[in-house]
């Protein structure tokens, strides 16, 4: 187990949302909030060391929830570049752990997070979602992975890293991640 205030949580909404179309998708309505939103009041109670976004053109107020702004001047070196640069600044806070989450993941459950808190702690932690077929984020990472994060390149991110670590079951429903209009409209 890891004491959230141990942790530092990284928002990642620098994604140039090619699929979504020219509107910002992080900005567009579900349920009466914006998308990138959601995630943000839903962990709203969990006592982070830090909370961070990287981003990139969404002119969403993170700040007014208690975010400090990461910008990501390159989103086309992909979600490993906005990955770097979030670990960075939590590597310079004194993380313990990262717990990477995507601002496009509106049904992610405060109650599904503190689980995978529940099952970090070691400083070699690797601690992902998973739907019971493929694991992904939101996942935790301990200090002694923050060197492995910093290499990264492209736009996998942290897969190969999250394939090796261990895996918490949720729903599937918990996990969708709106990549399109029509993910969008069937999430409403």
């Amino acid at each position: 187990m890891i004491d959230a205030e141990d942790v530092v949580l990284v928002l990642l909404a620098a994604g140039r949302s090619a699929r979504f179309g020219a509107e910002d998708k992080l900005e567009a309505d579900l349920l009466g909030r914006p998308l990138g939103l959601h995630i943000v009041s839903t962990l709203a109670a969990v006592p982070f060391r830090a909370r961070l976004v990287v981003r990139s053109g969404c002119r969403l107020d993170f700040a007014g929830h208690g975010y400090t702004d990461i910008p990501n001047g390159r989103p086309e070196l992909g979600m490993s570049g906005s990955v770097r640069l979030g670990v960075a600044a939590a590597k310079r806070i004194g993380a313990a752990a990262v717990l990477i989450v995507l601002a496009d993941m509106p049904r992610v459950t405060e109650a599904h997070v503190r689980r995978l808190l529940d099952a970090g702690g070691s400083a070699d932690a690797v601690i992902a979602s998973s739907d019971g077929t493929k694991p992904g984020p939101p996942a935790l990472f301990g200090r002694d992975r923050f060197d492995a994060l910093l290499d990264l390149t492209g736009d996998a991110g942290a897969r190969d890293l999250i394939r090796g670590g261990r895996h918490i079951l949720t729903d599937p429903a918990e996990l969708v991640d709106i990549d399109t209009p029509d993910d969008l409209r069937a999430l409403r």
